[in-house]
């Protein structure tokens, strides 16, 4: 499950105004069209809107990116990342007036990578070769699985075949940064089925592989089917082996893990990803989007109609925001760097916060290496083998309330 970040007070109403001056070097757009909401999901989506309401959407989310002209916060991204929801699913035309609003909007010559969310189902040539032309360098296709039984579980309205070809109609459109995600421990999947899916993942040669394990999130329907009792969830020893299969079939493909769920060949990390990862400063426009400016994050109202209505009246449409503490902000900074297998140096720590990370948290270290789920040498310390097994206990460790 993914680590539940410290909390502290809300505050009940933000203005980019009043934002600390910094830099924002990323840039999240949320896309929440689908054609079908996976039973799985819990990412903001609906379903059945018309075109007349995306139309509409396009034009509010170039609105909410005007709010920033006259902040103190510069949204000068390095990159850019569209998820959903499904953001192929919004007609060509509709697209290519977002990409050149943003374009209008945003200093966007530094951008060195901008990813674009597909399912494999959706994609045509015409399509990928306008991303293309408008400067979209890289594509991240939904494979989740290439067993049929398997995504007809997780309601996924593709079949296997659709993703070799969307990955051909992508190279064909002049992209080469690509990925595929997949998941495992699916209820009735195989180990067998889980090595079956990563070497046809593998043999589509993406430079960029990402494998989840399935959680199930509260008010999912996937959820609501293991309480009913409709299925029985993966044991966690079966998940562990598949996670442990992935990381050693994938490296031997040469596609190593830099995170805890992200495989690249070498200068193939998702950059944008890492900008997280590494607590950077981001930009999030559209329904649900998140954002984090110098210790101020925020998640935008997750509901269309809500966020319409906000944009409108020319509020930025934030909620659940928060200021964290410098305890905090450390917390999260390590809590972050430990999913990366590079884990925490201790030298970045020192010239980031002008602390020594051993005195912060030698409580947790003490325990954590005492326990065999950290290692730590001179300047470093990192999730273990056992570690990676319970990640997301042992960086909730460092975080502060």
């Amino acid at each position: 499950m993914p680590v539940k970040l410290a909390m502290s007070e809300p505050v009940a109403r933000l203005r980019p105004a009043d934002l600390t001056p910094a830099v924002a070097a990323g840039l999240y757009v949320h896309i929440p069209f689908c054609f079908h909401k996976c039973h799985y999901c819990d990412f903001y989506s609906i379903t059945r809107q018309t075109p007349q309401r995306m139309g509409r959407f396009v034009d509010l989310i170039l609105s909410e990116a005007g709010q920033w002209a006259d902040s103190p916060v510069s949204v000068a991204p390095k990159t850019i990342f569209f998820g959903g929801g499904t953001p192929s699913l919004l007609p060509l035309h509709d697209m290519r007036r977002l990409l050149a609003g943003l374009a209008d909007r945003f200093d966007l010559s530094q951008v060195d990578e901008w990813t674009v969310e597909a399912n494999p189902a959706t994609v045509s040539f015409d399509y990928c070769q306008m991303l293309r032309e408008a400067g979209v360098d890289r594509l991240s296709f939904g494979a989740q699985s290439f067993d049929t039984s398997e995504l007809k579980l997780l309601e996924r309205h593709h079949d296997p075949a659709d993703v070799p070809n969307s990955v051909e109609i992508a190279r064909k459109a002049g992209f080469s940064r690509l990925n595929v995600d997949l998941i495992y421990a699916i209820p009735g999947q195989s180990l067998a089925s889980w090595r079956n899916s990563l070497d046809a993942a593998i043999a589509l040669g993406t430079p960029h592989v990402s494998c989840y394990g399935l959680t199930y999130e509260p008010n999912t329907a996937i959820t609501v089917r293991k309480r009913l009792g409709q299925f029985q969830a993966t044991a966690d020893s079966l998940e562990l082996e598949m996670m442990r299969h992935a990381r050693q079939r994938l490296s031997q493909a040469g596609l190593e893990a830099y995170e805890i769920s992200n495989y690249a060949k070498p200068g193939e990390p998702c950059r944008h990803n890492l900008l997280y990862w590494t607590g950077g400063n981001y930009i999030g426009l559209g329904p649900s989007a998140a954002s984090h400016i110098e210790g101020c994050r925020w998640k935008n109202r997750p509901h269309l109609g809500e966020w319409e209505r906000a944009v409108e009246q020319r509020e930025l449409p934030a909620a659940e925001i928060e200021h964290l503490t410098d305890d905090q902000r450390r917390g999260e900074w390590v809590m972050l760097r430990l999913r990366l297998s590079a884990g925490v140096s201790l030298s970045e720590y020192t010239a980031q916060w002008g602390r020594d990370a051993r005195n912060d948290y030698a409580a947790e270290l003490a325990q954590m290496t005492k326990l065999g789920l950290i290692t730590l040498d001179a300047d470093r310390f990192a999730l273990s083998d056992s570690g990676l097994a319970v990640a997301d206990a042992v960086a909730s460790e460092f975080l502060r309330v």
